[in-house]
């Protein structure tokens, strides 16, 4: 992590108190202060504007107290890819590696909402395969993630969002290695296996092989097996 995102964080860890996890207001350790929303602070990552919303898309506003501006831990990870969790039982922020299994912040599933261009796209990659053409994707993804850009390669197609990457190939690479099997609510026996540290779940769908996996480490395995079963043709 560099030094601008190191600076970042810990301003935002400072925040926490007042925009950290609801139902603990009650705790012994709590202190009630005035503080004041700057709405006039913007924001930037590595130079470019940057608006800091929380999971269901709605604006945050930097608080400003005592000559110290807090920024909202979460959506600050979300932002600079670094995730950040709630160890309820520790009382800890967690901030980089996998988030707490029991951490329930991000396991609602919402609709991915692809704009025009961004299915326009999303056809033209399938397009380049020959009797591949018809697009996958994912209907929803977990609430605070975002789809970003598709690509292509040999492989097939590679949906990006900014936690999650979804492949879609008419190959099947899962048989190489070892791994374990599960069963998606759908039915669907699907496999995770893990070919270098990033852990992988791949599964047949129709002609093709679908692969999700969160490089970031952010999504859990329950989570990315919550959105497999959404993973269906465009309309």
């Amino acid at each position: 992590m560099n030094m601008v995102k190191k600076s970042i964080i810990t301003v935002a860890v400072a925040g926490m108190a007042l925009t950290g996890a609801a139902g603990v207001y009650a705790g012994t350790q709590m202190q009630k202060i005035t503080a004041y929303l700057n709405h006039q602070l913007g924001i930037q990552i590595n130079g470019e504007a940057y608006s800091l919303v929380d999971g269901q898309g709605n604006k945050l506003t930097p608080i400003t107290y005592n000559g110290t501006t807090y920024l909202p831990v979460r959506a600050l990870g979300d932002a600079l890819n670094v995730s950040v969790s709630y160890d309820a039982s520790k009382k800890q922020v967690l901030i980089g590696g996998k988030k707490v299994e029991n951490n329930n912040a991000n396991e609602g599933l919402i609709t991915v909402n692809y704009t025009e261009a961004q299915l326009k796209e999303i056809t033209q990659a399938y397009a380049k395969f020959e009797s591949f053409e018809t697009p996958y994707a994912p209907a929803q993804m977990i609430k605070g993630d975002a789809f970003e850009k598709v690509g292509d390669s040999e492989d097939g197609v590679n949906l990006l969002f900014k936690h999650m990457t979804v492949t879609v190939s008419p190959r099947d690479y899962a048989y190489l290695y070892d791994g374990k099997t599960v069963t998606l609510s759908n039915g669907v026996h699907a496999k995770w296996y893990t070919p270098d540290k990033t852990p992988m779940l791949s599964f047949e769908l129709n002609d093709r092989f679908i692969t999700l996996s969160s490089p970031d480490d952010t999504l859990s395995e329950k989570q990315l097996e919550q959105v497999a079963v959404t993973v269906a043709k465009l309309k």
